[in-house]
């Protein structure tokens, strides 16, 4: 059995700068809940109160993701093969679970608010929402860059990304309420930011759950896999393959390699090498083991069920 592994990611050249700006993330959103909380206990406000929830959990998520930023950057042991690479999907799946279930007691809240709506100070909401922009405004620019490559910082993002809509939207509802006397506009905003927070949620829900359960990745089609490596010469048959995603910067592929020959281990190692530069530069396939036979007895399946 033969493991080639491509690792052709580009370092980055301030690695730990991920996790500072996470950090300040974390310190401007613990201001902004703790100021939402009082605000809205003081105010009445509603959606002022769940903004502060949806910050909190905020909060958390930025915690878990900051925590699992750092244990990513773990060396791998006899104990932990991999090392913590999973940490960073393990964090992502868990705010997205923690964003869902927040919308649904949010809504919960919001009907039995609606059918008896608060005298609400609007001035208080205006003001703390206006600070929840400003500073969830910051956020989201500090993560912005390493969102798109990170699905763990594109958790954290979504997460910022979502808490500046919602005091966007407070902000507009105090206006109404300050102006116009719309007291009931507090819990149709609070329905609204709990709506978008499921969306969002169960979007990173499924990618992280796919993820973790070693599903093949959606891009990959594993018959087109199969059928290139069985274009190189003295490859019969290409077997028992299974193909998953480590985390998002490693790409697996293990499979069993029937010959038409008895081929010599060092021809073996020059197919190997072939291969894995077909799957690297073809699929962004990166680590590849595969598992020489000729005249095995065995089934022939691309995949079998272990």
């Amino acid at each position: 059995m033969s493991e080639h592994s491509h690792n052709h990611s580009h370092a980055h050249a301030h690695p730990d700068l991920k996790g500072k700006k996470l950090l300040l993330s974390i310190f401007l959103n613990i201001a902004i809940t703790v100021a939402q909380v009082i605000g809205g206990l003081i105010s009445g406000s509603l959606s002022l109160l769940s903004d502060a929830l949806h910050n909190f959990s905020d909060v958390l998520s930025l915690i878990v993701s900051y925590v699992a930023d750092l244990y990513s950057k773990k060396e791998a042991s006899p104990e932990r093969t991999f090392g913590y690479k999973r940490a960073e999907i393990i964090a992502a799946f868990v705010n997205a679970l923690s964003l869902i279930i927040v919308a649904i007691c949010l809504v919960y809240e919001a009907i039995h608010r609606f059918f008896d709506p608060q005298k609400i100070d609007s001035s208080i909401v205006i003001w703390l929402a206006l600070l929840g922009i400003l500073a969830n405004g910051f956020s989201v620019l500090l993560l912005h860059k390493d969102s798109k490559s990170n699905m763990n910082m594109r958790s954290a993002y979504l997460h910022l990304m979502t808490d500046m809509a919602a005091s966007v939207a407070v902000l507009v509802g105090g206006l109404l309420m300050k102006y116009l006397g719309w007291f009931w506009v507090d819990s149709v905003l609070t329905v609204l930011i709990a709506i978008y927070l499921v969306i969002m949620g169960y979007k990173l829900l499924k990618e992280s759950f796919k993820v973790l359960m070693l599903f093949t990745p959606e891009n990959l089609d594993v018959s087109l896999v199969s059928s290139k490596i069985q274009e190189i010469p003295t490859v019969r048959n290409v077997h028992h393959m299974h193909i998953w995603q480590l985390n998002e910067k490693e790409i697996h592929l293990e499979a069993h390699l029937e010959f038409s020959e008895d081929v010599t281990i060092s021809q073996f190692d020059k197919i190997s090498e072939e291969i894995e530069e077909v799957l690297y530069h073809e699929f962004k396939i990166n680590h590849v083991t595969l598992q020489p036979e000729y005249d095995k007895d065995d089934p022939k399946d691309i995949i079998v069920q272990d």
